[in-house]
């Protein structure tokens, strides 16, 4: 009765450790920027001092947030830059060398 799951052909490629370990960092930042945020939300229905001092933590915590998410991005371009070589549009272009032809091929000068 049960159904079987077969593993499809294609396999997923294991991101690049730069790029895992940004992925990590962001998840461990976005999760200390919810919890400050629900301390600064219960502070501040409690009226209490240290709403100040908690939303303070919180801004410092979502410039963490996005600076990790940038993080990840800059990762991800520069393992992508890094298996595609410079110029080329595919991995295969720029492993077999056939990326983009260089300027002067693709633009010669008038005899």
């Amino acid at each position: 009765m049960g159904v079987t799951h077969s593993r499809s052909t294609a396999t997923r490629r294991r991101l690049p450790d730069e790029v895992r370990s940004a992925a990590v960092r962001a998840v461990v930042s976005f999760a200390f920027t919810l919890v400050c945020l629900m301390v600064t939300v219960l502070a501040s229905l409690a009226g209490g001092w240290i709403l100040v001092p908690v939303l303070l933590v919180t801004a410092v915590a979502v410039l963490l947030s996005v600076w990790t998410a940038l993080e990840i991005w800059i990762a991800r371009q520069v393992a992508a830059q890094r298996d595609w070589g410079s110029g080329s549009t595919t991995a295969w272009a720029g492993a077999a060398g056939a990326g983009r032809p260089s300027r002067h091929r693709r633009h010669p000068h008038p005899a």
